[in-house]
Parts: C-alpha cells; structure tokens; sequence
C-alpha cells in the first residue's frame, strides 16, 4: 500500500491536469475501499432504534424512589416527564390492570373476553370512534398532548425494558388513548349507561326494522359503590390547621398510591386510577381533594319519534324531521383460539347515541363527552395553590359523576355537589326519561359553579358527604333544598350520613389520629330500628328454642367488632330480609334505608320471626353454629394479582371487623360470598384510604388494601394486609428528605 501511495504522488506530481484528477479519483476510491474492508461488519441487530434511544434519553430525565411501602414518588424536570414516569412506575406495580382499563375504555373488551363483552365495547364506540379520540387528542393544547405523548412513552418504555411482561392485547399504547378514559372515576359517566339495554337494542339483525320491548331492569341488592370525605376546619383540630379525610370505597386494587413532582408546580401524592396521569383522590402541599359519587342529573334518556320518511330514516324535532345520523363500527371478539368480527350499525340524533327502547320506543342518552376539558381539568386540579383557584378550576365543569370535598392551607373547607350539571326545563320530570320531540326538554347549556349545591366555610365548622344528601352536609350550616332545582340534589339519604354528622357533631381538638378513629367509628346505624324491632316481634310472639340468640342481640351494641357474634347473625338477617321480605307497592324503588326501616317497624311480627328463624339454620348448616364470631366469617384474601380474584376457604386469610356501607359503615368492607365458598370476602370498600392535616408543611396518613404492587412476588404485594386488618395506617413520606430517608430504590426508570 505504502508503493502506491509513492506511485500515485509521482504521478500527480508530474502528469497533465486530467491524469492528476483521475489518478486523485482512483486513490480515493482505494483508500475508501482499504477503510471499509478494515473495519469490522455493523450487526443490524445491534442498530439503534432512534425511538428506543428517544425514550431512554426521557428516562434519564426521570427519578422514581421507592420508599419502605413501595410506593413511588415520581420526580422530574417538567410536568410532561413526571407523567412519563407516572406511567412507568404505574406499569411496573399492575401493567394488567392499566391495560385492563384501557382496553375496556377504548372498545376492545370482546378481544380478550369474548362475544358476551361485544356490547360493552359498541357502548365505547357509541360514545367516540377511534378517529374521533383522535381528533380530540390533535385539538387538545399543546402542553395537553405533551402529557399525553407521555403516558404513552411512559408505558411504551415499560413495556420495552420489561420483554417478560405479555399483554393480553396492547403492545402498543397510543397518545390518544386517554380521551376514552379521561375523569378517573371507576368507568367514569359511560358506566350508567346499561349495557343490557345497548344489546337489547343493538343485538338483532337490523334495529331500524325491528322495535322491540325494553329490557326489564335486573334490580339486585349490590354494596353501595362510592365514598366518603370529611373536611375539617381549625377550629377543631388540635393543630388549628384544616384536616381533610380521603375515603374512597371502591373495588379493592382500584388504584394506586403515588406521589409525582416536577420543577413547574406539580407535587401532588393520592390515589392514581391505573393508567391515568393525574392524582383523582389526593393533596398537594396547599390543597387537598375528595370526590364521592354523586346523584345529581347529569345525564338523561330522551326518547325519540322515529320513522321512515320517504326510505330516510329520521326523527321529530318540533316542527322539524331531521335524518337520523348512521355510521358503523366493525369489532372484533375472541372466537376460541381465533378472532372473528361483527359489523354494527350506529344511530345518533342531536341528543347523542341511541341507546336502548323504552316502551318499544328509540331513546338516545345524553351525557358529559368532552374528555378535552376532562382531562384538563383533572390535571389542573392537582396543582393549585389556594380555594380561589380551585373554584376557577370547577368552572371548567366537566366533573360529572362526583362531589368534592375540599380543605386547603390557608383553613379554607368547602364541598361542591357535582360540577357538570345541565340547566333543564323543570316543568319537565328528568328523573324519568323525557320527550325529544319536545325541544323545551334539552339542556339548556350549564348551571354555574354558583348555581349548583356549594358549601364554603360553614359555621359549624365542618362538612361531610358520603354520597348523602347535601342537605345535611353542614348540620344547621347546610344548604336548603328548597333553593335548588330537585334534579340538582336527588341524592337520599343515607346511614353513613346519620352517621357521619353523629361522630363529627362535638369534635374538638382533632389530630390525624382522632379523625382516624371517628372514621372507623364501628357503629352500624342500619341496625338501630332493625334489630329492636326483631326484638319486638319476639317478645310478641316468639319461640323460646330462640332465646339464645335474641339474648345475643339484645345485648349488643350495634358496633362491629371480629369477635361479636351479635354481628354475624345482624348481618345475615338483614341480608336474608332484604332478599326476601315483602315491601308495600310504594316501596319497591325506595332507597335501602327506607325499606330497612320498613323490615323494622312496618312488616308483620310473623314474617320478622320466620325470616330470622331461617337466617340462624343457615347459620348451624353452613358454619356449625349459630353463635359463630364475625371476623370468622368476614375475611381478607388476595391469593394472586388476577383481576377478578378467586377465594378459597382452605387458603390463608385474615379476620376483618369492619361490615358494609348498607348498614352504615364509615369504614366500609363490602363482602359476600363467591362459588364453593361458605366465608364472606370482601372486594370494595376501603381501598386506599388518607388522613391529611394543612399548615406550615403538610402532614398525612394512609393505607392501602393489600400492598402497592399487584405482583405476589413482591413484598409490597400484601405488605399493608395486616395493618388494613388492625387499622394500623402509615406515615406518609411527602418531602423529599423524607422519602430519601425511607428509599428503599433509586432508579431511572427502565434501569
């Protein structure tokens, strides 16, 4: 090579013009030859994916630390590689039930599930199309889409470091997949709609040719979904500072505990629903949040006029006839080892989707679909400073299915029940569904925060909602229900709101620890009125063969306990009751406690004794005896991270004496019984549960139902099961220097 080089010097040193260039041009391509040839061949498996190598340089913006619970704080530069990290940290405690959510949000349940989950998937599709959320997510603001894209990458990226983790369907999560799921609540508003009536109308052939009867409605007794939150102010807390209490009661492994911060404002810790960006349930340094599930008017049925005008299928409108609008979905479902696909036609007037037939007749429900705002407003809500803000954040208005309660730094409490509600006609009856040929039935836009059921700053000094009537939230501090329209607060009350205002009502010098305990107040006001009146026809008529078991009664206090047999036999008489007992005509809608109240002082003394007769052989048959403790009965099990759990007798599992919300539970364990099992286990209720106190610097207590982590090979699976038994809550680690002194892991995420 060296004689070349001498070679081609000479050459050009000496030769014309036109062989120095060709003779240039030839040792180029030699000398490029040469450095090919010396290096070693480039394996196209070790080719760096520039999307693989964007999403590990955003991780390294990103620092997870685990503290003793495995709870994750999540800290970052920006709000958008918090929620990157949010979603990461969410996917390694239960990537199942965050794809669980989104493939049940998004439209796809029949792809795992089977054919019997079509419906569920067509009531999505109702609602948005895949290129409708799309359009949603591109009209969102920029600094919107960027959460988005960050969920997206967050997952994306934990999906790409964790190769053993198989999806059942997403191998792929897409910005635009939040629009589907955007308020946080379990289902969100979509829930409401039944999904019986969507396949009663939709599962023929062709709806536009056959009317059919409505679906009867299945009306079974089920635990009551929802929550409760206490708000605090000064005046009684021993700090002087206002305490917030965080209650949810929902499907046990719900959600997620977390705590996210970034450098532009965010530092909020609470309770995360798998897959979603924001904190639903929580606090940050300043203010603090509770929603419970509300019955206020936020959506209605509007049944519509249509026909056949000339082979245009339409609708009346008035004076008008306006076309129905027709579209289709094709959606795919499990079909044994395949996948096979049915094509459904989809009809939507003005007033949104047509859902179902009431009275052989098209109705349409209308609801809050705007997950735009959805999302922003959720997002907004975790990082405000003071009320002012807060309330400027309600009027966005696109929290429809809850109630707030709320308590800040500054003493400030306050409760808004519901945020979205419709301004209507009330001449009109919306409890019931209206006609849409009649415009004067529609929305008429929103009421204002100011129109709808607030209450700020109470003189008593305190407020309670536990999915109750707002009308007793503030004792004589409450609003007034004549000053609202009835479709703004149906809600009925409830034993947990007797209850609630009765631990709150003389409170004094309250710390963590105190609101803790009235929360947990075992008392069960259900049974103040159902027990005596047990009693009562027993004394009037009873059998002495009984005498044992109406002594254990009488002697009881209403309070659970694991060990009161008294409680056991409550229970399953009330069950029994409410199952079989006979209520007049006027009751059979009523809520639960109306018709409790009935089984106590209205039914016949025979019927009292026959149905608490069969309860204590139930008793001897399936447990060996009637006097058996309730904590023998009522248990905690998780045996693996499956979503729907399976429960085993044989297998190990804990007493809890904690009972249901019917019967007025603040601390709520709903509990029955499931096939092959004789013991009551529980699946809802409290889940994650908080304590908050405002000052100087925020002060919090929490638990968690089980453990941070869905995996049974981590510790942190069920780590908090025998503190939830014991009610033995956790410091919760909010400053930096305290969460560093309880690490357990600092990483980047994907390390």
């Amino acid at each position: 090579m060296h004689a070349d080089i001498n070679e081609t010097v000479t050459l050009l040193s000496g030769g014309s013009m036109l062989v120095r260039k060709l003779v240039l041009l030839q040792f180029l391509f030699v000398a490029l030859m040469f450095s090919a040839c010396s290096q070693d061949p480039v394996d196209p498996a070790e080719a760096v994916d520039p999307e693989i190598a964007r999403l590990e340089a955003r991780a390294q913006n990103v620092t997870i630390i685990r503290d003793d619970f495995g709870v994750p704080h999540i800290y970052a530069g920006t709000d958008a590689d918090a929620v990157f990290g949010m979603l990461f940290a969410q996917s390694e405690d239960d990537f199942n039930r965050v794809e669980q959510n989104y493939i049940w949000a998004t439209g796809r349940l029949a792809e795992v599930d089977g054919k019997d989950a079509i419906f569920s998937d067509l009531r999505a599709r109702l609602y948005m199309t895949v290129d409708e959320a799309k359009a949603a997510y591109e009209s969102a603001p920029q600094w919107l889409k960027d959460l988005c894209d960050a969920y997206a990458d967050g997952i994306n990226w934990y999906l790409h470091t964790h190769p053993d983790t198989k999806p059942r369907l997403l191998t792929h999560f897409e910005p635009w997949f939040p629009m589907f799921f955007s308020e946080g609540s379990i289902g969100g508003d979509i829930e409401s709609v039944d999904v019986e009536g969507v396949e009663a109308f939709y599962g023929g052939e062709n709806p536009a040719e056959s009317l059919r009867s409505d679906l009867a409605a299945n009306r079974q007794v089920r635990e009551p979904s929802g929550s409760n939150g206490f708000a605090i102010s000064g005046e009684h807390t021993a700090s002087g500072d206002a305490m917030l209490l965080i209650n949810p009661h929902t499907s046990f492994f719900f959600r997620g505990e977390i705590h996210v911060v970034s450098e532009e404002g965010l530092n909020a810790y609470g309770a995360v629903t798998w897959g979603q960006f924001f904190v639903y349930q929580g606090f940050n340094e300043n203010t603090g949040w509770m929603h419970t599930s509300t019955d206020v008017d936020f959506m209605d049925d509007f049944v519509e006029d249509v026909f056949d005008d000339n082979g245009v299928l339409s609708y009346r409108y008035g004076d008008e006839v306006r076309p129905v609008e027709i579209s289709e979905v094709t959606l795919k479902y499990k079909d044994g080892e395949g996948m096979a696909e049915r094509t459904f036609p989809m009809y939507h007037t003005h007033h949104g989707p047509i859902t179902h037939l009431e009275d052989g007749k098209w109705t349409a429900t209308k609801l809050n679909w705007d997950p735009v705002n959805a999302l922003r407003q959720s997002f907004t809500r975790t990082k405000l400073s003071n009320h002012q803000e807060f309330w400027e954040m309600m009027d966005i208005r696109t929290n429809s299915s809850n109630n707030t309660v709320y308590a800040d730094s500054s003493g400030n409490i306050a409760y808004y029940h519901g945020n979205f509600v419709p301004r209507r006609d009330p001449s009109f009856d919306y409890s019931q569904p209206v006609d849409g040929s009649i415009p004067d039935t529609d929305w008429q836009g929103l009421h204002t925060v100011e129109e709808v059921v607030t209450v700020v700053n109470p003189g008593n000094g305190w407020i309670q909602n536990t999915n109750s009537t707002p009308f007793t939230s503030a004792a004589e501090f409450s609003p007034k229900r004549e000053d609202y329209p009835v479709y703004m607060a149906p809600d009925p009350e409830n034993f947990r709101g007797l209850h609630a205002v009765r631990v709150l009502q003389g409170i004094s010098d309250l710390t963590l620890d105190g609101l803790i305990e009235i929360a947990y107040d075992p008392y069960l006001p259900g049974f103040e009125k159902l027990i005596p009146g047990l009693i009562e026809a027993y004394d009037d008529i009873g059998d002495v063969a009984y005498n044992e078991e109406i002594q254990a009664l009488r002697d009881w206090d209403f309070r659970v306990a694991a060990d009161s047999v008294a409680m056991t036999l409550a229970h399953f008489y009330g069950d029994n009751y409410w199952k079989n007992g006979a209520v007049p005509a006027e009751l059979d809608n009523a809520p639960f406690m109306d018709r409790i109240n009935y089984f106590a002082t209205g039914s016949p003394h025979e019927e009292r004794l026959k149905i608490f007769y069969e309860t204590v052989a139930m008793l001897k048959q399936d447990y060996g005896q009637w006097n058996t403790p309730w904590g023998e009965v009522n248990r905690y099990q998780r045996l693996n991270g499956d979503i729907k759990q399976p429960f085993n007798d044989d297998e190990p599992s804990l007493p809890i004496g904690m009972a249901s919300a019917n019967w007025g539970a603040l601390a709520s364990f709903g509990a029955r019984r499931y096939p092959g099992t004789k013991r009551l286990y529980g699946t809802s209720g409290n889940s994650f549960v908080a304590v908050v106190e405002f000052g100087d610097k925020v002060k919090a207590k929490s638990m968690l139902a089980g453990g941070q982590s869905g995996d049974p090979d981590s510790p942190h699976f069920d780590d908090q099961a025998q503190r939830y038994a014991d009610v033995e809550f956790k410091d919760v680690a909010f400053y930096r220097e305290d969460v560093e002194a309880r690490a357990e892991r600092t990483y980047h995420p994907g390390e």
